[in-house]
């Protein structure tokens, strides 16, 4: 039957996040996650998908047309097979983004291959799972790191771990990403502004175009 991985759904839509939001792309989302983060927006991905072949993803994805493909989930390298199918993107021409939560290794993601890695914080409630040495081996001219905050504590918080592992060096860009909905947008905004930090406030450009709790865009 050849490689297969086990896929939630395979659809084309607008880049909604980091500092590709805006550009079309396809998404291979996969099934699965180890992690239970308290504001996850893709519980549907923890369980169910189907087996799919490489090829036949490949297939769809070249009806699709696009030249931009990102790996997400759930938690995408989660699957083994996902690298060698990380590798055969690249190898077919793909600009690839791996969109990953942080908890598996990124070690043997292709390096052709552009990671967004979303650092857990506090209010995520799975902080203590983040896999520190993810952070050491990020590229500066192509990889971003994504901290999803919930309130003024996970800000403090990206902004102790962005220094300690001198973030703004090791990646390409800072992400400081609110949770959809929260409360205090306009503060977490102002506050961002008056660091003076080198960061980018990253709303889901997709959720504010379709909505909350829509699958395939």
């Amino acid at each position: 039957m050849g490689n297969t991985l086990r896929i939630t759904e395979i659809f084309l839509s607008i880049q909604g996040e980091s500092s590709h939001a805006g550009r079309p792309c396809s998404f291979v989302r996969l099934t699965g996650c180890p992690m239970r983060c308290v504001w996850c927006d893709s519980e549907y991905t923890f369980h169910g998908g189907e087996k799919v072949s490489f090829e036949d993803i490949f297939a769809k994805l070249e009806e699709f047309g696009c030249p931009l493909v990102e790996v997400t989930g759930g938690e995408p390298l989660v699957q083994k097979k996902v690298f060698p199918f990380i590798t055969e993107l690249c190898d077919r021409g793909y600009e690839v983004l791996i969109e990953t939560g942080g908890y598996v290794s990124t070690e043997q993601v292709d390096p052709r291959a552009k990671i967004i890695l979303d650092v857990k914080c506090p209010a995520s409630g799975e902080a203590e799972r983040n896999h520190w040495p993810n952070l050491e081996r990020l590229n500066p001219e192509k990889d971003e790191v994504k901290f999803v905050v919930a309130d003024l504590a996970d800000w403090e918080f990206a902004k102790e771990i962005t220094k300690k592992y001198d973030l703004n060096n090791r990646a390409r860009e800072i992400l400081i990403s609110p949770v959809h909905g929260v409360e205090n947008l306009s503060e977490i905004a102002e506050t961002i502004a008056a660091s003076g930090l080198p960061l980018r406030l990253n709303l889901q450009l997709h959720k504010y175009i379709w909505g909350v709790d829509v699958r395939g865009v």
